[in-house]
């Protein structure tokens, strides 16, 4: 498996950010005291956590420790250590770095998870928006959550039938919850990946199926969260409460109109 190019660039600064950073203050060493060079380090250690993972965190500590050592401690360009304050020093900025790191890395995931939820909320609303608009039929709305679908859980198509009942035996269904069940047992997402074939989610309202929407992953893809497996579920329900509205509509129309049953297959 290729390492993304992020994390790639992450090991990359990790290891050459603390050596300039290190070789640049060379001018301070005299003028500067070890400590506060250190914490000139920890500063880089903090950008490459920021930029990569806490993985690359911790290299970029080591990193630092070790060019502390080489450019700042006497006896100079060597890695031998031999006064006791410059041991704690780099001691110091060992741990000081590593700490810093994991939470320099857990910020940005933090950070990243709050922009992912914030997209998802994005999705709710504007599909919401959509459906209180009335600017589009219902089989666009449909159209537009079956696109929606392939986005979120990064399928690779989806289609949507009225077709209640499955013919032959019934496909992996992804739940409410945002587990996927095989016939009958629960399927461990993050074990086995998703299922081959299609996976049905259902549109449900009021305790009625409604209709499906019937999902092909990408061969061998990860799954996405069950953050947006929710939102996938979310999106179904909100097309089975504009299926369900266009069924009652007819019914509690004036009668010499007649009844009419809505069939859409996207």
């Amino acid at each position: 498996m290729r390492m993304p190019f992020r994390d790639v660039a992450a090991v990359a600064a990790a290891v050459l950010a603390p050596f300039l950073a290190a070789l640049a203050l060379l001018p301070l060493r005299t003028s500067v005291t070890p400590v506060n060079l250190a914490l000139l380090l920890v500063v880089v250690v903090v950008a490459v956590s920021a930029l990569g993972n806490r993985w690359a965190g911790a290299l970029a500590a080591l990193s630092a420790v070790a060019w502390f050592d080489f450019f700042h401690t006497e006896p100079y360009q060597s890695f031998d250590i031999r006064d006791r304050a410059d041991v704690e020093t780099a001691v110091l900025l060992l741990l000081v770095g590593l700490a810093v790191s994991q939470l320099a890395a857990r910020a940005r995931v933090m950070r990243s998870a709050a922009g992912t939820d914030a997209e998802h909320l994005e999705r709710l609303h504007r599909t919401i928006r959509l459906m209180r608009s009335g600017g589009r039929t219902t089989p666009e709305l449909i159209d537009r959550v079956r696109l929606e679908l392939v986005d979120v859980l990064e399928l690779r198509e989806c289609r949507f039938t009225v077709a209640v009942e499955p013919a032959g035996s019934p496909p992996p269904r992804l739940q409410a919850d945002g587990s996927v069940r095989v016939e009958g047992w629960i399927w461990d997402l993050d074990r086995q990946g998703w299922p081959d074939g299609e996976i049905e989610l259902q549109a449900v309202a009021a305790g009625r199926v409604l209709g499906r929407f019937l999902m092909t992953p990408v061969p061998g893809a990860v799954p996405v969260p069950v953050e947006a497996r929710l939102v996938a579920v979310d999106l179904a329900g909100l097309v089975a409460v504009v299926l369900d509205g266009a069924e009652r509509l007819p019914q509690a129309g004036d009668p010499e109109h007649g009844t009419s049953r809505l069939g859409v297959d996207v």
